[in-house]
């Protein structure tokens, strides 16, 4: 018999086809969420399954789900799902960790250029029909010559500051987990504890996974380090950045502007996670949002979903997924 795979969320044509070839395909290209009870219901007797970013899948899913021989996330993050329940079951799970890098790198960039130069009120006002030509007004803060903070030094970071060159900025980072300072164009950038960083910088990007020493990075004690012209962005994970004290941050004029790929209500992983974005963060004319467009770069898309295919083939095939980041056999 052929193989099942379940794939949870649209793909690109191409990808059906490519896993055609060797198995039975059940694809949701619906583009909309399917409920957790369906997902359950058609892994049941599955032998792969490709999840994405809304997905969740832990130890009591698995249990009924005898015959999954891998888990293929095609996302880089993973808090959602519970690789060591995978790995206790026999099951590969496996990641896309590079191609979300770049796109990512360039979305924080256009965040933070956009909250600080005003661009979205400034495009509300044009298409309100209220422009009548220049006015003095909109007065923001430009990137040229600025001092950019990073939180988080991972390839994500790396790629932000690379970026940032061309604008002529000083980077600042921190990060516990690397010690030694990269360079980028024979510039050193400079590692400071995470208070400097705050106190320095005109722009502070978080670019960190979400785990349990990043949860609430940013909160009611560490925005005071911030100083009330600064912008704060937020590419990383939601849950990095406590969005109540960023609201109250924005209120109290702590905080010059906010704004944010990621969002709190997104990672299940936190059974006390909000379930909405905080209502003042959402009609302040101080923030600017975008829903989780990190990586929505058609072609990168069809990237990451092709590459989670090949490692479903690898599985299937009896060989070690090229991206697992278990080992299951070892673990059985």
């Amino acid at each position: 018999m052929r193989s099942k795979i379940v794939i949870t969320q649209w793909v690109h044509p191409e990808i059906i086809d490519f896993l055609s070839e060797f198995s039975q395909v059940i694809p949701n290209q619906t583009k909309k969420l399917l409920p957790q009870k369906k997902i359950l219901e058609l892994c049941s007797d599955a032998q792969a399954v490709m999840v994405f970013m809304p997905d969740k899948i832990d130890d009591s899913f698995l249990s009924k789900c005898s015959e999954l021989k891998i888990v293929s996330a095609a996302l880089k993050g993973y808090d959602n799902f519970d690789v060591q329940a995978c790995s206790s079951r026999g099951i590969w799970f496996s990641i896309v960790p590079d191609l979300l890098t770049d796109p990512t790198a360039e979305l924080a960039i256009g965040l933070l250029i956009n909250i600080a130069r005003n661009m979205n009120i400034g495009n509300q006002i044009v298409k309100s029909g209220q422009f009548n030509g220049w006015r003095p007004r909109l007065y923001g803060k430009g990137l040229d010559g600025s001092t950019v903070g990073i939180i988080g030094m991972g390839k994500v970071g790396l790629a932000i500051a690379s970026r940032l060159q061309g604008f002529n900025t000083r980077v600042l980072f921190s990060d516990p987990y690397r010690e030694i300072a990269p360079v980028i164009g024979n510039v050193p950038l400079e590692k400071v504890e995470l208070s400097t960083l705050l106190s320095a910088s005109d722009f502070i990007v978080v670019a960190t996974p979400y785990t349990p020493s990043t949860l609430h990075c940013i909160n009611d004690i560490t925005l005071k380090h911030i100083r009330p012209d600064a912008f704060l962005i937020n590419i990383g994970r939601g849950s990095c950045v406590d969005e109540k004290a960023v609201s109250n941050a924005l209120n109290n004029n702590q905080l010059a502007g906010y704004a944010a790929d990621v969002f709190e209500f997104e990672d299940w992983a936190r059974q006390d996670r909000p379930k909405t974005i905080c209502e003042s963060l959402i009609h302040s004319d101080r923030t600017y949002f975008t829903p989780h467009l990190g990586s929505a770069v058609d072609q990168v898309r069809y990237d990451i979903a092709m590459q989670a295919a090949v490692n479903i083939k690898d599985a299937l095939f009896g060989k070690a997924p090229r991206d697992a980041i278990n080992n299951p056999i070892k673990a059985a």
